[in-house]
């Protein structure tokens, strides 16, 4: 049993016409449901084009939700980009193999040199990317990566090639603690389109991945579509049918959701659809109103002024001073990136926008503590009486 089974039974055209015929009388049912009682028909109102009339009581909704589970906080994090090497053909990114651009994989000590980078940024979490490519930057690569990690971040998370039950509990136990994996579209047709060639075109294996992280005991799991592949409303009720399968059935895991949109990259990709930013917010409040409990994140993909305005809405972390190429922090900043961001604040910049809305800014996730990598203050004064 997995996630798939659940898939199968869903069509993709009927729930877009779903979404489409709901009401305003529809919108304000789900908006009356008690906090947490959602369900999957109520979070297809909150997505529907009858629900922009309602976005204003929506986000004071969404904005009490996120308070009062996580009160004013916001997590900063930055990815550290090990590889542009990817053995994939996807017609949307910067990687993609048939693009011809210089490759590279991080020595060791050029990922000590971008380490020490982030750290000095003030981040105690790491987010480890790579292109996809098992040979290069496989289980052996990347446990490494996390060994140097570990001397300097509490906590690991990646973004890497979906791997099998076995690898991932190989890097739980090297100090992995969240994985994100996004499916980019439901729409398998659509899918296949645009993932041509390797192992990201087999669409029912990217889809259990999830699957297979929650059996091998993973602590978080991010999930997310790539919105302009195609409709994007279609896509959002997918990811949350798929959030509320994962939340049911490996419920001792935390969930993560991004929300994003397709950005200038090496070649001329065209989105099919385009999210506007009232979109975006529509979708980022109902996500909340579904599950109180996810963690909502925002990339420096989306603007300056955007960010600055949407945190409030139901974010709870937020990249910073985010560089999207390998060695893109001291090492070589002129590889490519796989795409351009939009928010090019610095770290310290955005933890100032943040103070001043009145919020604290949390530079990890979990505690080193937590997994038994690094003992506690208490255990290591105790070890020495």
């Amino acid at each position: 049993m997995s996630f798939l089974d659940t898939f199968k039974q869903l069509s993709w055209e009927d729930c877009k016409s779903s979404i489409a015929s709901k009401t305003a009388a529809d919108v304000e049912r789900a908006l009356a449901r008690p906090k947490g009682s959602l369900t999957l028909n109520d979070f297809q109102s909150l997505i529907s084009p009858a629900a922009t009339a309602y976005l204003e009581q929506m986000a004071a909704l969404s904005h009490a939700l996120t308070v009062e589970r996580f009160g004013y906080t916001q997590q900063l994090y930055a990815p550290l980009y090990l590889s542009n090497v990817c053995s994939n053909v996807c017609t949307y990114c910067g990687f993609s193999a048939t693009n011809k651009i210089p490759r590279k994989v991080l020595s060791e000590p050029e990922i000590i040199r971008e380490l020490e980078a982030v750290k000095a940024l003030g981040m105690d979490h790491i987010l480890f990317v790579t292109g996809e490519a098992n040979l290069r930057v496989g289980v052996p690569y990347l446990k490494r990566a996390f060994e140097l990690a570990r001397e300097q971040f509490s906590s690991i998370s990646m973004e890497v090639q979906p791997m099998d039950r076995a690898g991932y509990e190989t890097l739980i136990s090297a100090g992995l603690s969240s994985v994100l994996v996004y499916q980019e579209t439901y729409n398998r047709d659509t899918y296949a389109t645009h993932h041509l060639k390797g192992m990201k075109s087999n669409f029912d294996y990217r889809l259990e991945t999830p699957d297979r992280l929650g059996l091998a005991g993973i602590k978080k799991i991010g999930l997310g579509a790539l919105y302009g592949l195609d409709d994007w409303r279609a896509d959002t009720l997918f990811v949350a049918a798929h959030l509320r399968y994962l939340e049911q059935t490996y419920w001792k895991t935390k969930y993560s959701l991004s929300f994003p949109r397709i950005r200038p990259h090496e070649g001329d990709f065209q989105p099919m659809s385009v999210m506007s930013d009232r979109d975006l917010v529509q979708v980022i409040c109902a996500y909340r109103m579904l599950s109180p409990e996810v963690e909502l994140s925002l990339s420096t993909r989306e603007t300056e002024v955007f960010r600055d305005h949407a945190y409030k809405l139901g974010i709870t972390s937020m990249s910073a001073g985010s560089k999207t190429n390998p060695g893109g922090y001291v090492v070589d900043p002129q590889t490519l990136e796989q795409f351009e961001i939009s928010d090019e604040r610095s770290p310290a910049a955005v933890a100032r926008m943040l103070r001043r809305g009145g919020y604290e800014v949390v530079w990890k996730d979990w505690d080193s503590t937590y997994d038994s990598f690094r003992p506690s203050r208490c255990e290591s004064l105790t070890s020495k009486t």
